[in-house]
Formats: structure tokens, sequence, C-alpha cells
């Protein structure tokens, strides 16, 4: 029987489009996959050219799958407060955050970008996950005076170091005031949209959220492409070597309902409060979690063999089993060939026992249909170093962009 390497995915009425689907695919989509039931562009061809245009350029991206949930009404800071594990009596109005969703167990739902827009009205851009239905679901328990819907509101994402200079000659002047997860309104020809410095890089960059999506999102994205031609603007699908780079967790692969936020390490513990006097989903059980220590450990790895593939390309089909003493003990969650670090790079669940730098593993990076038996020619070897692999306080994102050279490309 023969494996077609390359099947397409059906466009066809039954799955969503972002609002930006149309303009998006204008520039010659090579692959979509589908996320929070929506069509979501990967690549343009070249995965690695769109890397390079990030890290060099100013790039754009449709995140228009990121669907925005708001809650708001009389009681909506208290019920947003129920629902995530950080304090957001510490977000200020115009101020964002970065959020897990736990379920009673403290396993992670998702982990979207928190946006405060007014005392008592938030927007979750969620991460692939059925959120809407579970926020919903809480609310009809909670007996809070809530709104909750999925509005028509639109992100797309502007990153590399160039981007200032883009949404300076988009925005004007005032877009240098805006901070690092921060967010402000603006209006561009008669598009009203909200800003934020936030992005899935670790580079320099900012999102527009697009308001009447439906109406204006495709005039939106033309505007960007004309404010960047001067920067060299490219348009490419969401970079997964930076973002496997920055150690940045992709919701379905790195992070599942079936992880808990004290296993994925990296500094989110603090996003975790556990003495803020407010209770949330899954207080109690990540208390104990803490209490006793996670049994697993989210590592960051080196893998040795050929180079593996960009992660968005359709190399990497399932996790890697991660071998230790001959024993599948964990699983490689997201890998791919770092250009910069010119090594195989990977995130890993592994038991916490055998999670110090230094340790030692195999993993197998064959294909398989789930039930194969682990090959031997192909185990690689591994060890485990700190993550994340670049720029591990994030100094990039969080640069004074009054300070770039803004000069087009």
């Amino acid at each position: 029987m023969t494996v077609n390497p390359n099947p397409q995915i059906l466009l066809y009425p039954r799955i969503r489009k972002s609002p930006f689907f149309y303009a998006s695919r204008r520039h010659g989509v090579a692959m979509y996959s589908v996320y929070n039931h929506t069509y979501h562009p990967r690549h343009y061809g070249d995965p690695v050219a769109e890397y390079w245009a990030l890290l060099e350029g100013v790039t754009l991206w449709d995140v228009g799958v990121e669907r925005q949930i708001e809650i708001s009404g009389p009681d909506a800071f208290d019920f947003t407060n129920l629902l995530v594990t950080r304090d957001l009596s510490k977000c200020a109005v115009g101020q964002c955050k970065y959020v897990f969703l736990t379920d009673q167990h403290g396993g992670i739902l998702n982990d979207p970008i928190l946006l405060r827009l007014e005392e008592n009205r938030f927007w979750l851009s969620l991460a692939d996950s059925d959120i809407l239905l579970w926020v919903r679901g809480v609310a009809t328990h909670a007996g809070m005076d809530v709104q909750i819907e999925e509005i028509d509101v639109g992100p797309v994402q502007v990153q590399g170091p160039k981007s200032f200079a883009l949404m300076r000659d988009l925005l004007g002047e005032a877009v240098a005031d805006l901070r690092y997860y921060y967010l402000q309104d603006f209006t561009i020809e008669g598009i009203e949209v909200t800003v934020s410095r936030t992005g899935y890089t670790g580079e320099i960059g900012y999102e527009i959220y697009v308001h009447h999506a439906s109406r204006d999102a495709e005039r939106l994205w033309e505007l960007v492409l004309d404010a960047g031609k001067p920067h060299g603007l490219q348009v490419i699908g969401p970079c997964h070597i930076r973002r496997i780079e920055g150690g940045m967790l992709a919701h379905g692969a790195d992070i599942t309902v079936d992880t808990n936020p004290f296993e994925v390490g990296m500094g989110y513990d603090w996003m975790v409060d556990l003495d803020q006097e407010a209770d949330f989903i899954g207080k109690e059980a990540l208390r104990r979690i803490k209490s006793e220590g996670p049994a697993r450990k989210l590592v960051g790895l080196e893998l040795g063999g050929e180079q593996l593939g960009t992660y968005n390309d359709g190399s990497m089909i399932d996790a890697f089993p991660v071998l230790h003493d001959g024993q599948v003990v964990g699983k490689v969650t997201s890998a791919c060939f770092s250009p910069r670090l010119e090594k195989n790079i990977a995130l890993a669940l592994v038991p916490a026992a055998l999670s110090e730098i230094g340790t030692r593993f195999s993993v197998d990076v064959a294909e398989r249909p789930g039930t194969q038996l682990l090959s031997g020619e192909d185990l690689v070897t591994a060890v485990v170093v700190p993550k994340p692999f670049i720029d591990p306080t994030k100094e990039q994102p969080k640069s004074d962009v009054t300070s770039l050279d803004t000069a087009p490309l």
C-alpha cells in the first residue's frame, strides 16, 4: 500500500474561514491546518526562508484563527478571575497577560492572551481548543451577571525587527508609547482596531485586532501590505522554529488538558497564584501538585542525527518516543532544526527524576502509524539542555523600539 506523503486538505464550506482567509491565500499558501475549527495558513512554500524573514525584517501573519471570546457585564472581573490561574487584580486596564485556564484537576485547557479593555470587559485570544463551550458551561453554574460571546474581531501579527517602523508608518508616532504586553485603540482610515505589543515569536512584534472583522479585515490587510512595502514586508505562517527556540508552548502538542502548569517549567510557575484570596478553577488541585512536586517536566533537548524539518512542514506527524535505558519514558512534543544554532532542538516531556541538565536519552524520530515497533536505525542521541534555547529572559521583544534602526530595507 502506497502512502501519499503530501495529501491535500479539503477546502469546503463546512470548516470555518479566518476573516483574512481570502486575503492571505492570494499570497500562495502552500499548507493549511485546522485550528479552532478554522483553516490556518501554516507556510507559503519555504518555512526556513520565512524564519530568516522574521529574524531580519518584518512579517505579516494571518492569525484570525485566534478567536476572541469577550467576557463583559457587572461580574466580568470576578468571573474571569475564576477562569484563570493568575491574579487579575494585578492586571490593569489596557494591559495584556499570558494566562492558563485549567480544569478542576489542574490540567491546562487553553493558554490564551488575555486583554483587559475595561474594568469589566476582557478578551481571551484563544489557542486551539473549545474554550467558548467551557466558559459558557462555567457561566451557567456560576450565578454571576456576565455576557460571553465570540465577537467579530480578528487578529493579524506583524513581527520582526522592522515591525515598529511599519507600525509607525501605519499608526503614527503614538505607537512608540505602546509597552510590551499593553494595548491601545487606534483608527486606521475608518477601521477600528486594538493593537497590542505581543506575539508568538520572541521578536519585537505587534498584534492588530480588527473590529468588525467580517467587514474590515481584508481592507486592513491591504493597508498593512501597503505600509510594509518600504520595509520589505513578507507574508508568512507562524514560525515554529522561532517559537521552539524561544521555548513557547503549542497547545495540543507541548501542553494539553493532561499537562499542568508545574510540569511545563520555564518560569511559568509564577502564572499560578496560589496565594491570592480569590478562588479559581483547579486551585486546590494545583496546590496539591505543587506540594507533591510534578511527576513530569518539559525539558529542552538537543538531538543528534540527520537534520530535522521545521515542525510546520509535515515532517513531524506525531510525538517522538523518548527512551532511557532502552525503555520509553517520555515524548518529544515539538522538534525542529534551528538554522541559527545549527542543531536539532526539541521540547520533551520526561519524568521529573530525569529532567536534570545533562541527562542523556535516545529519541526515535521515525514516522509510525502508532503501533510499529521502535526501529534501531531511527534512534538518535539526545541531551537535556537549558531552555529557552535563545534569549531566555526575553530581552528581544522587550527592546526599546525607539532606539531601533527604522530605516527601510
